[in-house]
């Protein structure tokens, strides 16, 4: 059976458990609040594979989506507008007041879950994000399924349905860190993507796709993270990642990996879409795992998904989700050394 413990409790004074789950070489903790990814460990490797905090309260006050799981709609949605079946909806503008962000302020990112199942390798936990909370039409149920299936992998599925036709984006967001160092700039990248998102001030999709061929976003043979411009100046990543017009059976996406340590993350998913965010925002000002201090660049974010402000933008993958259909998506991260 799968390790519960309490871990802290949250904003509204509900308890917030942990659940800890061994197998195919990596322990996982997993907290209840946020579906969040708290630890992540791989055997024989020190380090935290994941950013994350040792108690709650940090959770709480500091975290930038640590390991979470942000909906109802991950990622960005311009001027937090949309119309779907010809109702105009206004949703909450969380980000600086100008877009929504990762599905609110006390989106399910942010809210308690509650456990349905648990094994020694697994844990599943449920939510219901309702009807009208930042905006949003129709009681959306969630699951997500933890899963340590074997060789150093991580299985993530996320299962939604809805009551009402409503728009909806599930990711997980954890920030890898392969090594254990300061920064990830020993760290190498692979995206099996042609095209990317150019976005404007407000890091929203503009333009449509553009191609990668000749850009610092070509990624397509692996290449450093720190990449710069001919002026020398740094490319700054928090961009989607084009990998197919609509969801596909599971493929091989992307590839993450630490020259110091050794150690490979293989991204494989059934979503369109991996928005990679090189966390060059960060500065959180008390200590995360281990006591680690984690500045600009501390972790990476792979978070796959669809691409952001689909909602709104023409010839994006679909966004809706309608009552008797289900929304699953399933990633698998998987860990090795390479030496």
């Amino acid at each position: 059976m799968a390790k519960v413990e309490e871990f802290g409790v949250d904003a509204k004074g509900a308890t917030v458990s942990r659940i800890t789950l061994t197998g195919g070489g990596l322990t996982a903790k997993v907290l209840t609040w946020g579906a969040v990814i708290q630890d992540l460990r791989l055997d024989g490797h020190k380090a935290p594979l994941v950013l994350g905090f040792e108690t709650m309260e940090p959770y709480l006050t500091h975290s930038p989506y640590f390991g979470a799981t942000p909906g109802r709609v991950a990622n960005r949605i311009a001027k937090g507008r949309f119309t779907l079946d010809g109702q105009d909806y206004q949703l909450e503008l969380n980000e600086r007041g100008i877009t929504h962000l990762h599905g609110g302020s006390d989106g399910i990112g942010v809210s308690n879950w509650e456990i349905e199942e648990a094994g020694e390798n697994f844990v599943r936990l449920a939510i219901v994000d309702p009807d009208g909370r930042a905006g949003y039409p129709g009681n959306c149920s969630v699951t997500c399924t933890y899963r340590l299936a074997g060789d150093g992998v991580l299985n993530v599925v996320y299962e939604s349905k809805t009551d009402r036709a409503t728009v909806a984006n599930i990711c997980q967001h954890s920030y890898f860190n392969l090594d254990g160092q300061p920064t990830t700039s020993d760290h190498m990248l692979m995206i099996k993507a042609d095209h990317y998102l150019p976005t404007d001030e407000e890091q929203i999709p503009a333009g449509g796709p553009g191609d990668v061929t000749g850009t610092l976003f070509d990624f397509r043979e692996t290449t450093s993270v720190i990449r710069h411009d001919a002026e020398g100046k740094q490319l700054l990543l928090d961009h989607n990642f084009c990998l197919s017009p609509e969801r596909m059976d599971k493929r091989s996406v992307a590839q993450l990996s630490s020259k110091a340590s050794g150690v490979v993350m293989d991204v494989i998913t059934t979503e369109p879409g991996v928005q990679v965010y090189a966390g060059f925002k960060m500065d959180v000002p008390v200590p995360g795992l281990d006591g680690r201090r984690y500045g600009p660049f501390a972790g990476m974010c792979l978070e796959t998904q669809i691409w952001p402000d689909a909602i709104n933008q023409s010839g994006f993958p679909n966004a809706v989700l309608r009552p008797g259909e289900v929304l699953r998506q399933e990633t698998e991260y998987v860990f090795y050394r390479s030496v």
